[in-house]
């Protein structure tokens, strides 16, 4: 296990992809989980508490806390904006700008567990904002496939999933949004920056996936 940063209110780490963010009410392990046990292993027992989620399939950067108090404030920061997200994504086709915003309306569907952009706001629906900006492309297997940054100002179900794939940029690998290829999804929580619960200091943490992007995926 990868950590990041540690002290008394949270813990900041490096999920693989291929594990759950959290428990889900079944036996199957989570991130959490290891948390857990890691903390537990030093002599910690006050819990483990989630502040925003990875999709299953997607690794990287993610933020614990280990008190409630900490999970409040840094939750707080969620909707006020003060918790910023950022994302690298490898798309099929390139954006027709090199830097734009995306802002929808999703609706998830718990049955099917996917979302859909929809016209208008009605029960379930949620509006969706994100920022990206072009850092590289090239041919490839499939055509044109690109690098992009993007920074989550919302924290939607497979929000950027559904918004890139919506405008016919499905991520590489993600066949539940019309990606080829099955090597996995082409997404990565490269950075986390927020402002301490207690301290109120602006911290910042930042890891790339082992490989580089478009080698990932055999492009």
């Amino acid at each position: 296990m990868e950590i990041l940063f540690e002290d008394k209110d949270i813990v900041v780490a490096v999920k693989p992809a291929g594990v759950l963010s959290q428990g889900d009410g079944a036996s199957r392990r989570s991130f959490a989980d290891d948390i857990g046990d890691y903390l537990k292993e030093k002599g910690e027992t006050g819990g483990v508490f989630v502040v925003h989620r990875l999709d299953r399939a997607v690794g990287g950067v993610m933020v614990y806390a280990k008190t409630r108090y900490a999970a409040s404030a840094l939750s707080g920061q969620t909707a006020s904006g003060d918790f910023k997200k950022t994302y690298e994504a490898v798309v099929h086709g390139v954006p027709e700008s090199r830097e734009g915003v995306f802002e929808d309306l999703l609706f998830k569907d718990s049955r099917k567990n996917k979302s859909f952009v929809v016209d208008k706001m009605r029960k379930g629906v949620k509006p969706a904002k994100l920022s990206y900006e072009l850092l590289d492309e090239r041919e490839s297997k499939y055509g044109k496939v690109s690098l992009v940054g993007i920074r989550l100002y919302t924290g939607r179900t497979h929000q950027i999933r559904v918004q890139f794939s919506s405008r016919k940029m499905p991520l590489v690998g993600d066949g539940k949004y019309g990606g080829r290829d099955n090597c996995g999804i082409g997404l990565w929580s490269y950075s986390v920056s927020f402002l301490h619960p207690e301290s109120g200091e602006r911290l910042k943490f930042e890891r790339k996936p082992e490989k580089e992007p478009f080698d990932i995926f055999s492009l």
